[in-house]
C-alpha cells in the first residue's frame, strides 16, 4: 500500500500505463543489490532511491577520495575519507526516507558472494574489475538471481541484462555473461581507470541506463536486454545493439557446465 506521500511523489510513474499503481508497489517491494558505488553505482543508487525502490544494498569497502568526484555524484567534497557506502546512505536517505538502505562495507568475495546477494531479487553490478564481474555473474547464476551488469571505458560503456538460469521462449536456456567473454583479459592489458581516465558524464548516462533497465526488470515492461548488448560510444555518440545467444562450451550453463560453486575465485 503506497502512502498519501508515496502517492504523490511517484505521481509520475503512476499516471504512466506501463507501470501505474501495480508497478510502483512491485518497486516498492523490490529488493535491489548494487555493487559498487562508484561511477555506475552512484547514478544508479540515486535513480532506484527516486523511483521508489523500497530496499537497496550497496557493496564497496572503498573510501571516497577527491578524485571521485568528478564522476561519483552520490558522495559530495565533506565525504571525502568516509566510507563509501555510508556517504551513499546518506544521500540515499536525503533524497528518499522511505527508501530502506543497506550497506555492506565489504569486498565481494568467494567466501561472501552468496551470503550478500542471497537477500535480495536483483543484482546490479557497477564494478570496475574483471575478476569482480566474473565472481558476481557466476554468484548470480548460483543464486537464481537476474543480474543487469554494466561496464564503463574511458569513451564507451555497454550494458546488459543476464538471466542464465532461466529459459526463453523458446525454451532455451538464457546466455551468460561467460557467452559474451569467456575468459577475463589476461592482467595489466586493459589500463585502469586512474592510468586510461574517464568521461565523467559518461558514467552518468550509462548508470542511468543501468537504473532504467532493473526498473524494467521489477515492473516488467518493453523489451528487456537479456541476449542483446549495448554498447555507447561516447566519441561518436552512438548506440548499438548486439544479439547473442547460448554457447555450449561455456562452463557455467553450458552442455558441459564446471561451474558449480565459486571455489574458482578468490
Amino acid at each position: 500500500m503506497l502512502s498519501p506521500d508515496e502517492l504523490e511523489r511517484y505521481a509520475r510513474h503512476i499516471v504512466l500505463h506501463e507501470v501505474g499503481g501495480p508497478g510502483q508497489a512491485k518497486l516498492k517491494d523490490a529488493r535491489v543489490l548494487v555493487i559498487g558505488a562508484g561511477g555506475l553505482g552512484a547514478p544508479v543508487l540515486m535513480y532506484l532511491a527516486a523511483a521508489g525502490v523500497g530496499t537497496l544494498g550497496v557493496v564497496d569497502d572503498d573510501t571516497v577520495t577527491l578524485s571521485n568526484l568528478q564522476r561519483q555524484i552520490i558522495h559530495a567534497t565533506a565525504d571525502i575519507g568516509r566510507l563509501k557506502v555510508d556517504s551513499a546512505a546518506d544521500t540515499v536517505a536525503a533524497l528518499n526516507p522511505h527508501v530502506a538502505m543497506r550497506t555492506h562495507p565489504v569486498r565481494l568475495t568467494a567466501a561472501n558472494a552468496l551470503e550478500v546477494i542471497e537477500g535480495y531479487d536483483i543484482v546490479a553490478d557497477g564494478s570496475d574489475s574483471f575478476a569482480t564481474r566474473y565472481l558476481v555473474s557466476d554468484a548470480c547464476f548460483l543464486a537464481k538471481k537476474p543480474l543487469v551488469a554494466a561496464a564503463l571505458g574511458s569513451f564507451d560503456g555497454s550494458l546488459t541484462t543476464l538471466r542464465p538460469h532461466e529459459r526463453n521462449a523458446a525454451g532455451e536456456w538464457n546466455p551468460s555473461y561467460r557467452c559474451l567473454f569467456p575468459e577475463p583479459p589476461p592482467p595489466g592489458t586493459v589500463p585502469t581507470c586512474e592510468a586510461a581516465g574517464i568521461v565523467g558524464a559518461l558514467a552518468g548516462v550509462l548508470g542511468a541506463m543501468q537504473a532504467l533497465e532493473v526498473v524494467r526488470e521489477i515492473v516488467g515492461f518493453g523489451e528487456g536486454l537479456v541476449g542483446r548488448f549495448l554498447m555507447v560510444d561516447a566519441r561518436a555518440m552512438r548506440f548499438q545493439t548486439l544479439a547473442y545467444g547460448r554457447d555450449p562450451a561455456n562452463p557455467l550453463n553450458g552442455d558441459g557446465a564446471r561451474i558449480a560453486d565459486l571455489g574458482g575465485h578468490m
